[in-house]
């Protein structure tokens, strides 16, 4: 892992019982001296303090993944400042939770260590596409504030259940936190964040022949007006058309609370029918000073072109090795 801004001052030990709840300081302090975490630059003791930029790797058996890191995402676009990769699904953006998996950050910034690479936004590990990062902290700084003034323009794509009768909507609805038993889950509410999503059709896929009429979905593009937490998936379940493979809109909170404990079995799949949530960034468009104008485009993901072709989609190993 490398360290970033929030570690970079801490204690080590301090810092990964923090990250990884599953160890305590001690038993982190006793995997520094006994070597299974270590830094690349210099010795490490438990006292040590982080320092930015500081590569740390960690030999914890059940903590860190044991396979090879996967390649860095295909190159969209790339310059002196500038690094958009095309995400695939099932790809952390940042590394989370307690369990060490690998994420597009630490691949990139092992690919491209004379640069100082940060997120600019993040999609989530279900969802493809273009994915923004910089090379150097200036050029950071300047892209967050083109997101939070809602500048940056962004397009979508994802496969929703059921046949949209009407060609175009625009959703306006404020969203806000639900009353779910799920406690990241979001919803339409009274007094929410205000919300705009643009829905338009692209295309209508019928039910296989002989299959009930409800199996039919519909290809949809998708523009961002607002960036609210889910925005596309709740205005979607406000529609009446949640995202296929969408194990929390759309679905009972039974649904995702069984994927939880006994992964995506047989009663998973056959609730929500694809492996992941069918939602895929397909462009952005942003202005950075010295640059101009920039549009990044994104072919629609492998899986979903499959799904659209017919090909019926294919369940990921619940035991591989993150």
């Amino acid at each position: 892992m490398t360290v970033g801004d929030r570690a970079a001052g801490r204690r080590v030990d301090t810092y990964l019982a923090a990250r990884f709840t599953n160890l305590s300081r001690t038993e982190v302090a006793g995997w520094i001296r006994r070597g299974g975490i270590r830094s690349e630059d210099r010795s490490l003791k438990p006292s040590s303090r982080l320092r930015l930029g500081e590569r740390l790797r960690i030999h914890v058996p059940g903590l860190a993944p044991q396979s090879a890191p996967p390649p860095l995402p295909p190159v969209l676009h790339e310059d002196e400042r500038l690094l958009v990769l095309d995400k695939p699904a099932g790809l952390l953006v940042h590394p989370s939770g307690d369990r060490w998996a690998y994420a597009v950050i630490g691949l990139a910034r092992r690919a491209r260590p004379e640069h100082r690479v940060e997120l600019v936004h993040r999609l989530d590990r279900d969802t493809s596409g273009v994915l923004v990062l910089t090379k150097d902290l200036e050029a950071n700084v300047l892209l967050k504030e083109e997101v939070r003034s809602r500048r940056v323009h962004k397009t979508y794509q994802a496969i929703a259940r059921g046949r949209i009768p009407w060609e175009e909507q625009e959703v306006r609805v404020p969203i806000g936190e639900g009353e779910a038993e799920i406690r990241l889950r979001r919803a339409v509410v009274d007094g929410g964040q205000a919300a705009h999503t643009t829905v338009r059709v692209l295309r209508r896929i019928p039910a296989a022949p002989g299959a009930d009429p409800s199996q039919e979905l519909t290809l949809v593009e998708l523009v961002l007006h607002t960036g609210r937490t889910h925005q596309i998936r709740v205005h979607m379940e406000h529609l009446g058309f949640p995202l296929l493979g969408d194990k929390i809109y759309g679905q009972p909170d039974s649904v995702f609370l069984h994927s939880l404990e006994h992964g995506d079995d047989a009663v998973v799949r056959q609730a929500v029918g694809f492996p992941r949530q069918a939602l895929h960034c397909a462009s952005m468009s942003f202005t950075l000073p010295d640059h101009g104008a920039l549009t990044v485009r994104a072919p629609l993901a492998p899986d979903l072109v499959a799904l659209l072709d017919g090909t019926p989609p294919v369940w990921p190993d619940p035991e591989a090795d993150g």
